[in-house]
């Protein structure tokens, strides 16, 4: 990565004993190494990202291609597994909203007694005599 050969290695190491001297030089290497590390992993996951990236943009521009230059030039195999894939789409949708409209159906089954009870008790309600309230004239015996 460095390039760095073992003599320049051992000056390094000297020159570092003795501007640090032994004391403080193990803390630094495990410092310096701490460092080296955590730029290996950023200079990793840079790559990975940049490969993804140039893998997603080949992608696209093949799918651009592939639009541009349009359906007809693809292989029968292929043409017989799209439409089979649209037939399933297409069943799969139908059979959702078929499920839907039994769901509503049968939500209006289940809400259609509780609403023609609440109708015939607002009806007896309205029609059956009130309680007999007497008022100051008249005359209670």
């Amino acid at each position: 990565m460095f390039d760095v050969s073992f003599g320049e290695l051992l000056l390094i190491f000297i020159i570092a004993l003795i501007v640090l001297g032994p004391a403080r030089l193990p803390e630094a290497i495990k410092t310096v190494a701490s460092w080296i590390k955590a730029l290996r992993r950023l200079s990793a996951t840079v790559q990975l990202e940049l490969n993804k990236e140039l893998k997603l943009q080949e992608l696209q521009d093949s799918l651009q291609k592939a639009q541009k230059s349009g359906l007809d030039n693809i292989t029968p195999e292929i043409k017989a597994s799209i439409d089979d894939l649209k037939r399933v789409a297409d069943s799969i949708q139908k059979e959702f909203y078929d499920t839907g409209d039994q769901v509503k159906s049968v939500v209006n089954e289940i809400n259609a007694p509780k609403q023609s009870e609440h109708a015939d008790d607002d009806q007896t309600n309205k029609t059956s005599p009130s309680s007999t309230q007497v008022g100051k004239d008249d005359n209670v015996r």
